[in-house]
């Protein structure tokens, strides 16, 4: 499995790419300057590091690298998330779920979300 590691700027490409498929890294620049300021040459940067770890892969469409994703959305978050219990709850997903509850600003939408879930849970 590609590294989890990742910083926020990276994250952020790969947030790009997980949206679109597939991007140049100008387009994947532009995309994130439409939020905050990068430059074109720190983008391009970061790809060779994310290819590096292996998340992340181009092909050559005429003289322009086109990039993609090499790890889905889903998977990087579970091993992200499962790392962090793991690490900081030691192992305990109840102790994380509590230490939101207690420490977040938690909607009523997302509470009455989070009790669906454990009720169909409860219910296997």
């Amino acid at each position: 499995m590609p590294s989890t590691q990742l910083g926020k700027v990276q994250l952020r490409i790969m947030q790009v790419l997980w949206d679109r498929g597939r991007a140049t890294a100008r387009e994947i620049t532009d995309a994130i300057n439409a939020s905050e300021p990068i430059a074109h040459s720190t983008v391009q940067t970061l790809l060779r590091g994310l290819e590096e770890k292996r998340s992340v892969s181009h092909e050559a469409q005429d003289r322009t690298f086109v990039f993609f994703p090499l790890v889905k959305e889903h998977e990087f978050k579970q091993s992200v998330t499962r790392d962090l219990v793991e690490r900081v709850f030691g192992g305990s997903a109840g102790s994380l779920v509590a230490h939101l509850l207690k420490n977040e600003n938690v909607s009523r939408e997302e509470i009455d979300e989070i009790r669906k879930l454990i009720n169909q849970r409860a219910n296997k």
